[in-house]
């Protein structure tokens, strides 16, 4: 059986791990990622009531960091996971604002009441700025749907040079969650209808279209869905759970920005037409008829809509996702000559249990293109498309697509042949070739003296020990 010199099993391992990429020979960020759990302020909720507030300066976590991950799911005071057949989680979203140092907002009204020079909305890069500004969200998919932005991609916060000077950097958590048990019509009232809410105004007061037959402006906060007669059922203490992952931003993060385009934008392509948010009005929510109506048959039952955009930005698709509501079938970006970008297919619960609630969107795929692989251009043509089941009518659905953008691609990964390239790895490379040649030096030293005695022995001499 052959033996192996110590000397040189260290000397292999070391050039093996210079043969590493640098990222994983000697740091990687899997090692600095943090972790921290919040709750939310607690909501209650009875059979049929909703709850749609905006909670300001909610925790989330401090410092110049790189967002990793975001998830959020609804709990019960004991921390249970509460299934989505008893309390529909309509939506979630996540918003940054900056508010002047000294001046504190205690709920949404009072960003009305505010001096505009106190208050500066920080939102998401999109295109759609009358709307949808938040940087995270979803909504009954979000146990199933990933969230995670790949190394060595990071969402910037907390970057004291983009902070207006005498503001503070916040966040806003707005949650919409339908208590739907003993209700007439579970579908109904996820679905926002205003006859189950007997809704015939906004909350501000406004009268409501005489066609508009249910959305968010049926369910706002304290609207009260239809209950069956004699149902009895206990109010109840919640609270949205969320867990955060980021990383320390440093230089060896590339930044992303978050990008959220919706099919209801009303933007038109026209001479004048430069693709600048201005031009974009997002309604965030739409109405899908019967195809009984139409006269199609069901294997026909698809409401197809689709969408021309063009692009005010360009760079590199890291991440998308699709938002949908019960009744989604999917949704896609392509380029103009019809490639396909990205798609994103709700999965659908089968069962009683959390995360796999019977007829609710519970996941959405994601798309994580390989680095480099899927470019945007600016002024680049792009087609969104949000497909529904008609076969019953929809109120009140969504066809949001959320993208992250990389403006660069990040520097290659530093090996043995290219480490050589920056003053900080030249050093540290001949600090480890040093110490190789002295494991050679040794062990040559041993090859040799373990040959000699070998030779003595051989020769009939004993070994003089010291």
């Amino acid at each position: 059986m052959k033996s192996y010199n110590p000397g040189w099993l260290l000397l292999v391992g070391i050039l093996v791990t210079l043969s590493l990429p640098y990222s994983q020979a000697f740091w990687g960020n899997e090692n600095k990622i943090k972790t921290a759990v919040f709750l939310s302020p607690k909501f209650v909720l009875g059979p049929g009531s909703v709850e749609n507030r905006f909670y300001y300066n909610v925790d989330f976590p401090k410092g110049h960091i790189a967002l990793k991950s975001f998830n959020a799911e609804v709990i019960d005071e004991e921390g249970n996971p509460v299934p989505l057949h008893e309390t529909y989680l309509h939506h979630w979203v996540v918003g940054r604002y900056y508010l002047r140092k000294g001046v504190e907002i205690l709920g949404f009204n009072d960003t009305k009441k505010l001096n505009s020079s106190d208050y500066i909305s920080g939102r998401n890069s999109g295109i759609c700025q009358n709307t949808l500004g938040q940087f995270f969200g979803l909504g009954s998919e979000t146990r199933k749907t990933a969230t995670d932005v790949p190394d060595p991609y990071g969402i910037e916060f907390g970057n004291r040079a983009e902070i207006p000077s005498g503001f503070e950097e916040r966040w806003m958590l707005n949650i919409h969650a339908i208590d739907t048990r003993g209700v007439e019509d579970k579908w109904g009232c996820t679905e926002c209808r205003c006859d189950l809410y007997n809704v015939t105004e906004d909350e501000y007061g406004r009268s409501l279209r005489p066609d508009y037959k249910g959305g968010l402006s049926c369910c706002y906060d304290h609207t009260q869905c239809r209950v069956k007669q004699g149902f009895e059922g206990i109010r109840r203490n919640l609270y949205l759970r969320y867990i955060v992952k980021w990383v320390d931003m440093d230089s060896s993060v590339v930044p992303v920005k978050i990008y959220i385009f919706d099919i209801t934008d009303s933007w038109k392509r026209s001479s004048s037409s430069t693709g600048i948010n201005s031009e974009h009005y997002c309604k965030v929510e739409y109405e899908v008829e019967s195809c009984r109506a139409t006269g199609l048959a069901d294997d026909g039952c698809i409401d197809n809509k689709r969408i021309s955009l063009d692009m005010p930005f360009g760079g590199y698709v890291i991440y998308g996702v699709a938002h949908q509501h019960a009744g989604g079938s999917g949704s896609a970006l392509y380029r103009e000559d019809g490639q396909l970008l990205c798609s994103s297919m709700p999965t659908y619960g089968e069962g009683e249990e959390v995360g796999n609630e019977a007829g609710y969107i519970v996941g959405m795929s994601t798309c994580y293109p390989q680095t480099g692989t899927v470019k945007i251009s600016e002024g680049e043509t792009l087609i969104l498309e949000s497909n529904y089941s008609s076969i019953r009518h929809h109120t009140g659905v969504m066809g949001l697509f959320y993208i992250l953008v990389a403006d660069q691609l990040p520097k290659p990964m530093l090996t043995l042949h290219t480490v050589v390239q920056t003053e900080d790895s030249i050093l540290l490379l001949t600090i480890i070739w040093a110490v190789v040649a002295l494991v050679g030096v040794v062990t040559v030293i041993s090859v040799v003296i373990h040959y000699r005695l070998k030779q003595e022995r051989e020769d009939g001499y004993e070994a003089i020990m010291m």
